[in-house]
């Protein structure tokens, strides 16, 4: 299986850190950020891997190279324009159109076991799995709503559901995608993934959650970077893949 990380943004949350400091590579403990997410991919045996860049791109190619040093391939997708993370998806479409892929934000500091969603995906079938964990800030984070058979209805309330006895989660910006979520999303404009996630509903594509244990943080922003910081200086973190 293949991998992208999302890691395009403008890191706007994170400024002035990111004014000149692309998002990926910000200092996470002792190694960049977007490193941990190669550590995990590279544990389950995820060695071909796509990152689209956009704000100082550059220094993110430079500072990770072609990821022989982790014994993975890593290769860029770069956006001259922003393309989001829908976008972002569809302009690497020939890197992941053979098979099933993974989609993680570049963002997030996570631990979850990628042979059991990978095996609960193609357990379930469908279009995609979106991991999901609980939503504690739904003001911040929105809801993705499933139902009993976990299987997604509703994601920001839409599209209209017909099933009342729904489960209110957070996605914790990882999932595996089918090839077919290509015919849903625009070429060359941008478009966020959760939009084609929205129409697939309404269309009754079968999309499933994942629900994670383990740990998640969300780095991108001042309080989180801050905090994920302070944690791990403090000992109080702990990542299998580590």
């Amino acid at each position: 299986m293949k991998a992208m990380i999302l890691a395009a943004g403008m890191g706007t949350r994170l400024r002035p850190i990111t004014n000149n400091t692309p998002k990926p590579i910000i200092p996470v403990g002792d190694r960049p950020l977007i490193e941990y997410l190669l550590l995990l991919l590279k544990k389950y045996g995820i060695k071909d891997i796509i990152i689209n860049l956009h704000h100082l791109g550059e220094k993110v190619e430079k500072g990770l190279g072609d990821g022989s040093r982790w014994g993975i391939r890593i290769i860029y997708s770069r956006e001259e324009i922003i393309l989001g993370t829908g976008g972002g998806i569809k302009k690497a479409q020939a890197f992941l159109s053979d098979s099933a892929f993974l989609v993680i934000n570049g963002d997030i500091l996570i631990d979850i076991n990628i042979n059991n969603l990978l095996e609960f995906h193609q357990r379930h079938g469908g279009i995609a799995t979106m991991v999901l964990r609980e939503n504690d800030n739904p003001d911040l984070y929105g809801s993705v709503k499933t139902d009993k058979d976990v299987r997604v209805r509703q994601i920001l309330d839409r599209p209209a559901c017909p099933v009342m006895d729904l489960s209110s989660y957070m996605f914790a910006g990882i999932h595996i995608i089918e090839p077919k979520i290509f015919q849903y999303i625009p070429e060359g404009q941008y478009y966020s993934v959760i939009d084609a996630y929205i129409e697939m509903l309404s269309k009754n594509e079968v999309v499933y959650g994942h629900i994670m244990k383990g740990h998640w943080s969300d780095v991108g922003t001042i309080e989180g970077y801050r905090k994920i910081n302070d944690d791990i200086r403090r000992g109080l973190i702990k990542l299998s893949y580590l």
